[in-house]
Parts: structure tokens; C-alpha cells; sequence
């Protein structure tokens, strides 16, 4: 069972040791997102904390920001904890706390390799779809014919009608 809470400046800590066991490293990453308004949850099963993710209230990619959808961001599970829910738990939490603040729709996006191949799935199962815009790198849109490099920054924005 996974439970969700909010965190707080006073979770740094706690919040860079999951990202590390998720091999991720940021310095400063949470610190910032307090510092802009970005919520972050922090999911736990039975004894441990196991995910975390952002919602972020002002993102950058600009169809969400033209028409005011907030975008679940950073999405992460421990790699022991995956496949037992947590991932849709937290974003069910998420919608949840955006549908609270009278939003009717948010956004996630999902990266475009194999690596991110059960986050596609999950995610159209829960009922996101691509927003019709195509692909983006680092959150702008791809220009048809240009190189791109096949990384984190490559993805497909979705979204869902709350």
C-alpha cells in the first residue's frame, strides 16, 4: 500500500538519499523547486520511502503554461519498489490535488526510449494522451528534419481532462 505526503524544505535530506537510490543526482534540484512553488510528494510503502514526485504549478513547456495545466514532473520509484502501484498512486494523488484547485487538466510527459517503456504504458492506461503537438527536446517543440539527441530531454507531452 503506498501512502502520500507532501514534503517539506525539512525533507531535502531525505529527498536527494531516494533520488540517489534511484541514480539520479541534482544538486540544488529540490531546493529550487521549493523555491518556485513546485509541490513534491513523497510516496512511502509499508516502511520506507520509495518515490517521489514534482507537480509543478508553472512549467515551461507552453502549451501547459498558455492554458494553466500543471505538469507531473520527475516521476520515481526505487527499482525494488516498482510494479506494486506506487507510480499510479502517485499520480492519482497528483490529479487529485490538481482537480482540489479547480483544474481541469494536467500534463505529463514521457520520454520516447525503451527505458521509458513501462512509463508509456502506464500512463495511457490512466488515461493521458499526446497532446497533438508531437515531440519536444528540453520542452520545446522539434523541428521535422533536425537532429536531436536521443536523451531525458526527448519526450512526448500528455495530457488528461481531469
Amino acid at each position: 500500500m503506498s501512502r502520500i505526503r507532501e514534503a517539506s524544505p525539512d525533507d531535502i535530506p531525505l529527498l536527494y538519499e531516494l533520488y540517489s537510490s534511484i541514480g539520479k543526482k541534482d544538486d540544488g534540484y529540490f531546493e529550487h523547486a521549493f523555491d518556485h512553488g513546485t509541490s513534491i510528494f513523497l510516496c512511502s510503502d509499508e516502511v520506507r520511502p520509495v518515490g517521489l514526485c514534482l507537480l509543478n504549478w508553472s512549467p515551461r513547456y507552453s502549451l501547459y503554461r498558455r492554458l494553466d495545466i500543471p505538469e507531473i514532473q520527475d516521476l520515481n520509484v526505487a527499482p525494488s519498489a516498482r510494479r506494486r502501484g506506487h507510480a499510479s498512486a502517485m499520480i492519482k494523488w497528483c490529479e487529485g490535488v490538481v482537480r482540489a484547485r479547480g483544474k481541469t487538466s494536467i500534463g505529463i510527459a514521457v520520454g520516447l526510449t525503451k527505458d521509458y517503456g513501462a512509463a508509456q504504458i502506464l500512463y495511457a492506461k490512466l488515461g493521458y494522451l499526446p497532446d497533438g503537438n508531437g515531440v519536444t527536446y528540453d520542452r520545446h517543440g522539434v523541428q521535422f528534419g533536425q537532429p536531436y539527441p536521443m536523451d531525458d530531454n526527448l519526450s512526448l507531452m500528455m495530457v488528461k481532462s481531469l
